[in-house]
């Protein structure tokens, strides 16, 4: 199974989401990436918001997990999505770290219309409603796009 932490950055009730282009399908995710050999979750957001996005983040906790199944693939992706600040820096595209098209901040109560990988619109806007604590989602019924 592979890991990729995530992480929500949110200011006036907006998140920061990665937008891509899969043929005709626009598709968002949260920040993130897929770990180096022997760095931990919160160093991999932090090295990969810095070279994909210029920006310092402080990372508070894991605010939920869960799986994705990937149709042909040999492995599921256990997808850790942890709280998070910009302490240092606006984000900016580089194109050089990331295949994503652009960045955008999407209000928290749009996120369900969108085509968001992984699917977990609900799960950020009850965190962001209630303040729930951190849990274990399961599998992530996750549509598949493109």
């Amino acid at each position: 199974m592979k890991v990729r932490p995530a992480v929500v950055l949110s200011r006036n009730n907006e998140v920061l989401l990665m937008q891509y282009h899969y043929g005709t399908t626009t598709l968002f995710a949260l920040p993130g990436g897929n770990p180096d050999p022997g760095e931990d979750l919160e160093a991999t957001l932090e090295r990969e918001l810095m070279e994909e996005l210029g920006v310092e983040i402080q990372v508070f906790q894991m605010l939920f997990c869960g799986v994705v199944t990937r149709p042909n693939q040999l492995e599921d992706v256990l997808h850790c999505v942890f709280v998070g600040e910009i302490f240092g820096g606006e984000p900016i595209l580089n194109a050089e770290h990331t295949t994503a098209a652009a960045i955008v901040w999407k209000p928290i109560t749009e996120l369900e219309e969108l085509a968001l990988y992984p699917s977990v619109a609900s799960a950020i806007q009850e965190y962001h409603a209630a303040m729930l604590p951190t849990t274990y989602l399961g599998y992530i019924d996750q549509p598949y796009f493109g």
